[in-house]
């Protein structure tokens, strides 16, 4: 039996939302960390609707995780899914980036 061919997604199809895959590296309970987890799960709750799964890694508890993905600078969010893979290195407080930077929303 012939597999019927697949016909290119087009505009105004519906797909199934993006699941996002989140890591967000902080330093223990630094102002910046704290602000960075609050921040992150604000915009996760209000704009990805249960759509993510998102892991808060200490590095003063895991310090050996940072080499795995070049952890540079804290705090540091990392967008593993939905492809492309992106950083986004602060206190996540602007959010208008931070959606931007995760692929949600078009700079302006």
């Amino acid at each position: 039996m012939k597999a019927k061919p697949t016909r290119p997604a087009q505009q105004g199809d519906k797909q199934a939302p993006a699941h996002y895959i989140l890591k967000l590296y902080v330093a223990g309970q630094s102002p910046k960390s704290i602000s960075a987890i609050a921040n992150i799960r604000k915009i996760c709750e209000e704009e990805l609707h249960r759509q993510y799964d998102l892991e808060v890694i200490d590095l003063y508890q895991q310090p050996n995780l940072a080499q795995g993905d070049q952890i540079v600078a804290l705090p540091t969010l990392i967008k593993k899914l939905p492809p492309p893979l992106r950083r986004i290195i602060g206190d996540l407080s602007d959010t208008a980036r931070v959606l931007v930077g995760l692929d949600i929303k078009k700079k302006a």
